[in-house]
């Protein structure tokens, strides 16, 4: 029986996290400019991928200066979105009195478009950076909420019943059964809140704002400028790519016991 090759170095780099993205991403690069010249679509409908990179070359300075307003909003909508709703989803996991009152309403909120009630947020709080960042915490604090109940939710009961017999206060039988085994559900709500967040700090923006990426589309879209369009839209990608990673990172180093961090071992013949 032949013994497995050890991989190559080809392999081996195709085989890392950011590889085989990048070159999806350079397909999807190559797709769109190829049907741009294949189906002759009009430069006011949908720019080359050159021009859009010429923007982000050219006016770099000027979009990263926007894109500050943008990420400390987003950031600070993500970080209330954990301090307030990992603490809710406690209550909600622990009282079923609790879970009665407030899920229901949760839920309703979820219906209520928040590009909706926007305006609101300018009314009561002004032109300033608060209403972007209430706007990305709304968005961001539901799926926190429904993960961290989810995980606190699925923890065995029969772990903590041996917890309390073993004499363990209520703190700590939390603090060693119930919060390690809600973490892994904790931090997939809190992967999906950061994205969101971006959206809902961009939606503050539409409403409001003399600054940021979305004030950027804003007033790209009104000028027809559609390479700038497309470049702010780079921008907020990279910026959901880039804190997604963060969290990711952090729930590597959190909680590396658990199953979907651990690394896979892949063997080519």
């Amino acid at each position: 029986m032949a013994e497995p090759k050890a991989p190559t170095s080809v392999s081996k780099a195709l085989n890392t996290a950011w590889v085989r993205p990048f070159l999806f991403l350079i397909f999807i690069v190559v797709a769109w400019d190829l049907s741009i010249r294949l189906f002759k679509i009009p430069a006011y409908q949908i720019p080359a991928p050159a021009d859009v990179v010429a923007v982000l070359w050219q006016d770099w300075p000027e979009l990263a200066r926007q894109s500050w307003p943008t990420t400390y909003a987003t950031i600070c909508g993500f970080l209330l979105s954990a301090a307030f709703g990992i603490p809710v989803a406690m209550l909600i996991a622990g009282s079923k009195t609790v879970e009665s009152y407030v899920y229901p309403l949760l839920v309703f909120s979820q219906s209520v478009p928040k590009i909706a009630i926007a305006p609101l947020f300018v009314v009561w709080f002004g032109f300033g950076i608060f209403p972007k960042i209430i706007s990305a915490f709304l968005l961001g604090f539901f799926p926190v909420v429904v993960s961290a109940v989810q995980g606190f939710k699925s923890v065995d009961p029969d772990m903590v019943d041996l917890a309390r017999a073993m004499q363990g206060s209520r703190f700590h039988v939390f603090r060693a059964v119930n919060l390690p085994h809600a973490m892994p559900a904790i931090f997939s709500g809190l992967k999906v809140s950061v994205t969101l967040a971006v959206v809902g700090a961009v939606v503050g923006e539409f409403v409001g704002s003399n600054s940021g990426i979305g004030y950027v589309l804003q007033r790209s879209i009104g000028t027809f400028d559609l390479p700038t369009m497309f470049a702010a839209l780079v921008i907020l990608a990279l910026l959901g790519v880039v804190l997604f990673w963060i969290v990711d990172r952090i729930e590597r180093l959190v909680v590396p016991w658990h199953v979907s961090q651990r690394e896979d071992i892949i063997l080519t013949a």
